[in-house]
């Protein structure tokens, strides 16, 4: 199974630089250049789509539904399990704002947010859903829609990184990340659009393959 994982387009929030979470924003004028370089991208490598999944954020869904629409696919499947994490009481909060007075935010992963929850159960849902598409996709290419949050969880779960030491990691809205699945877990991890903080601050290089003890 391979996975391409996307981040939806960028929005007014996005641009204001406020907290998002759960909550959604209308579309930024320019909403459409990174989705036309994400598309341009897959288009490049050849890459043949067989399913695509999205958070059922608004943002999400409708970025799905530009690449389903592209590849002639009439299904996208939203779900709950990829939303970004849930901010709570923070929606629209100045990111700033929460930087100087929540000295947890990003520092903490298992920091729930008032009325909301941690980015950790924010990776375990998102995580536990992807290795359940294996099940269903084994011999699929499956784009998955996400948020930056969520993404930063993939990659520091997959690759066996310290989700703490990468909960600032950038993610642009051209990232293209690409996983590959055998026998239901991650080997291999590549970027073919944007690289992401985790590749410009070196964390890793790509593409990695991905051994665990034993292998």
């Amino acid at each position: 199974m391979r996975v391409i994982v996307v981040r939806h387009y960028k929005t007014l929030i996005n641009k204001l630089g406020q907290i998002m979470g759960w909550g959604d924003s209308p579309r930024s004028e320019d909403w459409q250049i990174d989705l036309a370089f994400v598309d341009g991208v897959l288009s490049e490598h050849l890459v043949k789509i067989n399913a695509v999944y999205t958070s059922d954020l608004e943002r999400a869904r409708q970025t799905g539904m530009y690449h389903a629409k592209k590849r002639g696919i009439n299904l996208v499947h939203d779900q709950a399990e990829l939303k970004e994490v849930n901010y709570g009481t923070l929606y629209k909060k100045s990111k700033k704002w929460v930087e100087k007075h929540i000295p947890e935010h990003k520092k903490d992963p298992d920091f729930v947010y008032p009325k909301g929850e941690s980015f950790r159960q924010m990776q375990q849902r998102s995580v536990s859903f992807i290795e359940s598409l294996w099940s269903k996709h084994k011999h699929d290419t499956i784009l998955v829609v996400v948020h930056a949050g969520v993404i930063r969880g993939l990659v520091s779960h997959f690759l066996g990184l310290s989700y703490a030491e990468n909960l600032k990691r950038k993610i642009s809205h051209s990232y293209i990340g690409d996983f590959q699945f055998k026998h239901g877990r991650c080997v291999r991890y590549n970027e073919l659009g944007r690289p992401s903080g985790f590749v410009r601050d070196k964390v890793i290089s790509v593409p990695c393959k991905i051994k665990r003890t034993g292998d």
